[in-house]
């Protein structure tokens, strides 16, 4: 994983507070919102959720998700999610919001974090308006309007 690589990913997402993540159900797809943990970004993004929840059940069935960001930019992540019970790491990535938010502490053993192994992401910037107004256009219209660099795609060597 190439550190230039990391630092694009994180410049565009590390000011968002809040990601849609992405998991599979029998169903089809389900979106939710979630907080992404401040952490020094090493590839892998971070969570905190309960067992009892929907989510945690789908990802110990499927662990193929996508996180997807909103700011000065767009953008999608596919990656892997790992259930990560180690109250090391939960203490660590803890504040007083969590706390507030979820009602209970850290050591609760129904709090978990989910792990996502970031495997790509594919982003475009809001800078650039023929592109933006191209993105548009081909998403209302289904029609192909030139799209030339509209995007990047980095590709994570995990």
């Amino acid at each position: 994983m190439k550190q230039d690589d990391m630092d694009i990913l994180w410049k565009l997402i590390k000011d968002v507070d809040t990601a849609m993540l992405t998991t599979a159900t029998e169903e089809g797809l389900v979106s939710r919102p979630m907080r992404t943990q401040e952490v020094e970004f090493d590839g892998d993004l971070w969570f905190f959720t309960k067992k009892d929840t929907d989510k945690f059940d789908q990802i110990v069935h499927n662990q193929d998700v996508n996180v997807a960001y909103v700011g000065e930019s767009y953008v999608s992540v596919r990656g892997t999610a790992e259930i990560v019970e180690d109250s090391g790491k939960k203490k660590e990535l803890w504040s007083k919001v969590h706390e507030k938010i979820m009602q209970t502490s850290y050591d609760d053993p129904n709090i978990i974090l989910i792990k996502v192994k970031v495997e790509a992401a594919e982003y475009w910037e809001e800078g650039n308006l023929i592109k933006k107004a191209a993105f548009y256009y081909n998403r209302m219209t289904g029609q192909n309007a030139d799209t030339t660099d509209i995007n990047e795609t980095i590709e994570f060597d995990n």
